[in-house]
């Protein structure tokens, strides 16, 4: 196999200080390439880690914020309209973050991703700290707010395809299944380390709540300065006979052939439109149905706190911080869900019937989670963990292994420049729901949580309905067994064996 080296880049990867550093100790004078592989792992997991704990004080100081936890509030969240000002900084926050994910795509083809990642780190914890400085500073203004979260959601924006394509440097196709789904537990490890960070905090001023991830955001952002591998000539790492090299740039892990046709053309080739990347088939159920995925999964990330503190479990409020610390178990059950998800797609050879499923199970999860979740704190946890084992599970899955799938789909040619692409508009169109529905339930809570929780159900039977036409694909692939039979009936990615690749 051709090897290629870091000069191909539009830019210089140098070998990270941190990585010089350790070499020094060794007494090969390198590291292994399974010690790399280690590495890149725990890094870029820790990162996204970092990257969602810094998501969760706007959920867990809500209550605070407003009128009807503590007397006088702050303002300007302390009137009637707090739910819904609150609703819409959510908004604006997730909107940036949406378009960002295609801007942030886009550069990161071009920029050196250790560096790139560093400054979108570094930057959101900036951010995360100047929405709390508001505390000490005494700032009201809601446009201070508003202007602090569209930098936020800028920043936040760079770290998702810069974890995905070094880790898609380091591992090739066979890495998929359990470790993909064991990878996309950062999503709710970082939901559960941000509400315990900042449920811990609040008791000493909100602004503390926002300080404490902010703090953990820019430390790990200098370790991943220091010590992360962006791919294997720049560590000069040598490859076992097992591994294939992957050099995607935003995107997933490749097939060989892929690989092949980009040693032989290079990065000149021409990029998949818009439009086009959206007619591969599977890219737009998928995308739409990660939209209506998202809004379920976002609304309780930013309001499941806010949720609990006002709704009586066992006869009793409970305060700011214990609903804070209570909420984590929704993300508990979502690292459970991740990992089944990826498990069964596997066994089932069916991205679409897992997601799909998954997704229809969240709907008489959240019902029961509503109608008896008030009961006991049991109760209530019971079915908090089983509705995000059911929510965050397909949310997970989309977002890694079908997205990989569709990204390196057969009718591309083994295009280059295409995964980028489609990564961001499946990640992007999924991101504008969650901008959606948490801002929806800022203004219907107001009115009804019963009609909050009809909202979520509905978003979710939705989801599930826009697959099924993959499905039936699936259903076929598994009654006849074999990709021809599938064919003749649908062209869905979805029909083919199971992906390949770890994203």
């Amino acid at each position: 196999m051709a090897s290629w080296t870091s000069s191909q880049f539009l830019y210089e990867e140098t070998k990270p200080w941190g990585i010089q550093f350790l070499e020094r100790f060794k007494r090969s004078g390198r590291l292994s390439f399974k010690q790399y592989q280690a590495l890149v792992f725990i890094l870029t997991f820790v990162a996204y880690v970092a990257f969602h704990a810094a998501r969760k004080p706007n959920s867990i100081v809500k209550g605070t914020l407003s009128a009807s936890t503590i007397k006088g509030g702050w303002a300007p969240f302390d009137g009637p309209d707090g739910p819904a000002l609150l609703g819409q900084i959510d908004l604006v926050f997730l909107s940036v973050y949406a378009v960002g994910m295609f801007v942030a795509g886009h550069l990161g083809d071009r920029l050196d991703l250790r560096t790139f990642l560093t400054i979108g780190m570094i930057g959101t914890g900036l951010f995360t700290a100047l929405f709390g400085v508001a505390f000490w500073a005494d700032f009201h203004s809601f446009y201070y707010f508003l202007a602090v979260q569209v930098m936020a959601g800028w920043f936040q924006s760079i770290g998702w395809p810069c974890v995905v394509a070094v880790l898609g440097n380091w591992f090739d196709k066979k890495r998929r299944g359990m470790v993909m789904g064991v990878w996309s537990a950062h999503t709710s490890l970082g939901n559960i380390a941000g509400s315990l960070i900042a449920s811990g905090l609040l008791r000493y001023g909100w602004g503390w709540s926002f300080l404490g991830p902010a703090l953990l955001m820019t430390f790990l952002g200098i370790v991943v300065y220091l010590f992360l591998p962006v791919n294997p000539p720049t560590v000069e790492a040598e490859r076992d006979g097992t591994e294939i090299d992957s050099t995607m740039r935003l995107g997933d892990t490749i097939t060989e052939s892929f690989l092949e046709s980009r040693m032989s053309t290079g990065f000149d080739r021409k990029a998949v439109g818009f439009m086009a990347a959206w007619k591969i088939p599977g890219v737009a159920p998928f995308a739409l149905c990660l939209f209506f995925t998202k809004l379920v999964s976002y609304t309780f990330l930013y309001w499941l706190p806010f949720y609990v503190s006002h709704n009586m479990i066992g006869g009793e409020y409970l305060s700011e911080e214990t609903s804070g610390n209570l909420s984590t178990i929704f993300d508990v059950g979502g690292v459970v869900g991740g990992v089944l998800a990826g498990y069964m797609s596997d066994q089932l050879n069916g991205r679409a019937m897992t997601a799909a499923g998954f997704m229809y199970l969240a709907i008489p999860a959240l019902f029961l989670y509503r109608v008896l979740g008030h009961i006991s704190l049991t109760i209530n946890v019971i079915l908090m963990f089983i509705s995000g084992v059911f929510i965050i599970g397909p949310f997970a899955l989309i977002t890694t292994a079908v997205s990989a799938d569709l990204g390196t789909h057969k009718s591309l040619k083994g295009n280059a420049r295409a995964l980028a692409t489609v990564t961001a508009i499946i990640d992007g169109t999924g991101s504008v729901g969650a901008a959606i529905g948490p801002v929806l339930t800022g203004y219907i809570s107001a009115i009804s949580w019963d009609a909050v929780f009809y909202m979520l159900m509905t978003a979710a039977l939705i989801s599930g309905l826009l697959l099924t036409k993959l499905i039936i694909a699936e259903v076929k692939a598994l009654l006849f067994g074999s990709e021809e039979e599938v064919a003749a009936s649908s062209s869905s990615p979805a029909s083919r064996a199971p992906i390949d690749v770890l994203l």
